[in-house]
Order: structure tokens, then C-alpha cells, then sequence
């Protein structure tokens, strides 16, 4: 029989060591609610993560015992606000392989990271008649930012295609990444098939012609060990909130060399070093890129979150989430109608799992898990391209996380079962 440890929510076993579900959920305030009168059952992970209480208390913290702004003032309070502020760098860059401080530049969220890239290291660097590839299972946001700069620019966007299985498609590889690739544009795990992407292979592959990698890890980084040094990745983008973390921050690691070459983003505050009417100079690294008071509070509470995995072990959390999603995966496939998108191997993919019904809308599939209290996302998942490729214009989707354990997969599936008998098909 498992032991439990008194001080962590693992438990030991001869051979893992596995997540204790039931003590991670009553670190979550919010997975005590009652969705019309039944107990909450939060499958939409991949849009964003519940908070553990004390990510929570670390936000109340901030505001209870310094709140003040960062940098610029030498009174207590400001000290300590900087000091936490610059802890979370410091503890970010150490959360993703051990890189520098000053490589990690906070953001409002993957999103715009993702711009701040493509509108400094894109106008540099992209011209006429270079090209950008991009994978066609990109959530929008690693999409359209490179279509609007190769607008811009008179460059060519081409497909990295994928397979009906829910893969890249690398058999033209050699001939995708070419002298003309500027960037390589792709995502570590897919939000919509939950595929994780050959992403050092690719990075191998770029630079080995020349070529830049940007990688999205939004939904890589939440659920799995990240080294982006051994990824070899150029930048690497994802966001608190997927992460346990408050919503409003992002984080953009960049090697310090592209850094120094690309302009500042935002101009204002903070990211000078001196203003004057005949000259401008700019901060050193990484505050040249976090112009304007940046979101201090959120930041000083996503340290919370990174503590809090790495007490459970992103090994551990990988583990989990690879075991409750094979669990899902065989009990959605007893669903009569049912068809599961992306990969069904559990090696190859994380823990968002995208499906449709042949009879049921996915909106109404969704609308119906709610009203027995099961939060799962439909739609197109900000994926159109993907859509189209599958012919579909929604799936719903289930995205597991650490306090989700098989009885939230056997609510989901005994209601999905209930559905269509509601429904009559």
C-alpha cells in the first residue's frame, strides 16, 4: 500500500512516484464550487489553470505588504516589490534549463511575446522574398503575427503540413527549410490534437540553413520538464495562467546575442537609460523590452506557481497527466459516435484531447457537460487553419491537468453517454 508523505502531495510508490489528487484538489479553492447544484469538474485546462491557494495569498501578499512600483523608488516598500519582481525572473530562467535572467523578458501572455518578436526580430530580419514557416496546426497567435509581417515585408508564409493523424508531416522537410527560411514557426505541444513537436529536430534542421526557431510552448511548459537550451529553441514563449499562475503575464525567453540586436518594443518608461532632445538610449537587458509599469502583482504571484509544480516535479506532473490522459483516451473510445482527434500513442502527445460527436454540435456538447458541471472548451480553439484541414468548424475538447484524477474522466464520459441518449441518438 502507498505511503503518503506528510509534507507532500505525492505518494510513493516501488517503482513512481504519483501525483495524491485528492490532497493537490484542496489546494484549489475554487474546485470546491457546485456548477447547478453538482460538483465542478474543470476539464478545460488548455485555456487556462485553476490557482492553488498559494498563488492566491501571494497575489493578497503583494497588495497587503508592497505594493509599490518596481525600480524606480528607494523607499522599503519599493525594495521589496523589486526584489520579489526580479525573484520570479530569476526563478523562470532557472524553471526552463538554467538560463540567464536577463534572457527571460515578461509580457502580457504568449500572445505578445510572440508579437514583441515579429515586430523587432521580424522588421529587422524578414525582407522580400524570404520565407516563414509556419505549421498548420499553430494556434492563431503563432500564426497571424507572421502573416501580417510577411504582408509587410513581401515574404512567403509556407505550410508545414500535417498528417490525418495528428503529426507534422515532415517527408519535404528538407525542402520546407530551405535558404530562403528566415523562422521556423511551431508549437511545442498542439492545443487541439495535444501532439508534442519534434521541436529540437527542427531546430537542428534551421539552423542548420541558416534559419531562426520560434517555438509556442504555452501548452508544453504547464505539463512537462522544459530545457530550452537543450531544445536549442532562438525564443520560446508561454503564459502564467496555463500554469497554475495568474492571467496577464507571459514570458519570452530569447538567446542574450538575438536580444542585444533587436529595438525595444514599447517606449516609454523604464526601458531608457538616457532621453534627451538631440538623443535616446535604451536600458540594458531585459528592461529594454518591459517598458511602462509592467503587471508587478501577477508577476510576484506566477514565483507561487513555479514553486508549487517543482514541489510536485514536472517529472511527476508529465507522468500524471501521460496516465489520466491514456485513461481518457480508452473510456472516450466506449462512446458510441465518438471521434478522437491527433495521436492516440500517449508517448507522442499531452493532455489535451479534442473530439466531435457525428450526431451532436460541439457547442451543444459543451453546453450540456456544463449544466452537469463539467467545464470542458468548444470551438475552433483559435486554430482555423487546423479546422479546415480536418473539415470541421469546432471540436470540444477536455484538457487534464495535476488535480484531475479518473473520476473527473468518468464524469465526463458517463455524461457524454447521457448526452446522446438526451439527445435521442
Amino acid at each position: 500500500m502507498a505511503s503518503r508523505a506528510s509534507d507532500s502531495p505525492i505518494v510513493t510508490v516501488p517503482d513512481a512516484r504519483v501525483l495524491d489528487v485528492e490532497r493537490i484538489k484542496a489546494d484549489f479553492p475554487i474546485l470546491s464550487e457546485r456548477i447547478n447544484d453538482k460538483r465542478l469538474v474543470y476539464l478545460d485546462n488548455a485555456a487556462t489553470s485553476q490557482k492553488p491557494r498559494e498563488v492566491i495569498n501571494a497575489l493578497l501578499e503583494y497588495y497587503r505588504k508592497m505594493n509599490a512600483n518596481i525600480h524606480r523608488g528607494l523607499h522599503t516598500l519599493a525594495e521589496r516589490a523589486t526584489s520579489a519582481y526580479e525573484h520570479t525572473r530569476t526563478h523562470t530562467a532557472d524553471f526552463i534549463g538554467g538560463v540567464k535572467p536577463e534572457e527571460i523578458v515578461f509580457t502580457r501572455g504568449t500572445t505578445e511575446s510572440i508579437n514583441l518578436v515579429a515586430y523587432t526580430w521580424g522588421e529587422q530580419n524578414i525582407g522580400e522574398d524570404d520565407e516563414i514557416l509556419v505549421s498548420e496546426m499553430e494556434h492563431h497567435a503563432n500564426f497571424v503575427p507572421w502573416f501580417q509581417l510577411a504582408q509587410r515585408k513581401g515574404a512567403t508564409i509556407r505550410k508545414l503540413p500535417i498528417t490525418v493523424c495528428g503529426h507534422l508531416d515532415l517527408s519535404d522537410i528538407d525542402n520546407l527549410i530551405n535558404e530562403k527560411t528566415k523562422l521556423v514557426a511551431v508549437s511545442h505541444m498542439s492545443n487541439v490534437f495535444g501532439t508534442v513537436n519534434p521541436v529540437k529536430d527542427l531546430a537542428q534542421r534551421a539552423h542548420a540553413a541558416g534559419a531562426l526557431i520560434l517555438t509556442d510552448g504555452a501548452q508544453a511548459a504547464p505539463h512537462m520538464p522544459i530545457d530550452v537550451t537543450d531544445l536549442d529553441v532562438d525564443f520560446y514563449a508561454f503564459s502564467s495562467h496555463k500554469m497554475l499562475g495568474p492571467t496577464g503575464v507571459g514570458v519570452l525567453y530569447a538567446r542574450e546575442e538575438l536580444y542585444r540586436d533587436m529595438p525595444p518594443f514599447n517606449y516609454g518608461g523604464e526601458m531608457i537609460s538616457q532621453v534627451g532632445f538631440d538623443k535616446v538610449t535604451f536600458a540594458d537587458l531585459p528592461y529594454k523590452f518591459e517598458g511602462g509599469t509592467p503587471n508587478i502583482a501577477d508577476v510576484i504571484a506566477f514565483d507561487a506557481a513555479l514553486s508549487y509544480l517543482e514541489k510536485l516535479g514536472m517529472e511527476n506532473v508529465h507522468h500524471h497527466e501521460t496516465e489520466i490522459t491514456r485513461y481518457a483516451l480508452d473510456r472516450l473510445s466506449e462512446v458510441k459516435g465518438l471521434e478522437i482527434q491527433g495521436p492516440q500513442d500517449t508517448s507522442e502527445r499531452g493532455s489535451a484531447v479534442s473530439f466531435t460527436d457525428k450526431d451532436i454540435h460541439p457547442h451543444d456538447i459543451s453546453t450540456y457537460l456544463d449544466y452537469n458541471g463539467i467545464a470542458i472548451r468548444a470551438g475552433h480553439h483559435c486554430a482555423q487553419p487546423l479546422m479546415k484541414f480536418l473539415g470541421k468548424v469546432a471540436t470540444a475538447r477536455a484538457s487534464f491537468y495535476i488535480y484531475n484524477d479518473r473520476a473527473d474522466v468518468d464524469a465526463l464520459v458517463e455524461a457524454l453517454i447521457e448526452m446522446r441518449r438526451y439527445f435521442g441518438v
